[in-house]
């Protein structure tokens, strides 16, 4: 486990199925880290209207992910296997 040092601020929902969704919100001035959780095998990508596909970035099933974002951006998710529920939750010093 590593401690980052990081508030948790505004946690998003994204449902993930066969077609990509994204979070409704982007994410806010002081976001440049956000936490990643999905209870299914996902696919993810960031930009400012992002479209997931299954070439994007890898998340496990139960996995927790750091990663690095800029304000302003939004997360989008499409699922590898199962439908299920991905969390995002906004991190800032």
């Amino acid at each position: 486990m590593v401690n980052y040092g990081l508030r948790h601020g505004t946690t998003q929902t994204i449902a993930v199925a066969a077609s990509s969704a994204a979070v409704s919100n982007a994410f806010g001035d002081g976001t440049h880290y956000v936490r990643v959780v999905s209870t299914t095998n996902c696919h993810i990508t960031f930009a400012g209207s992002p479209t997931a596909t299954t070439s994007h970035g890898y998340v496990p099933a139960g996995e927790v992910e750091i990663i690095k974002v800029s304000p302003g951006e939004k997360m989008a998710a499409i699922r590898n296997s199962g439908d299920g529920t991905l969390y995002c939750t906004e991190l800032s010093a």
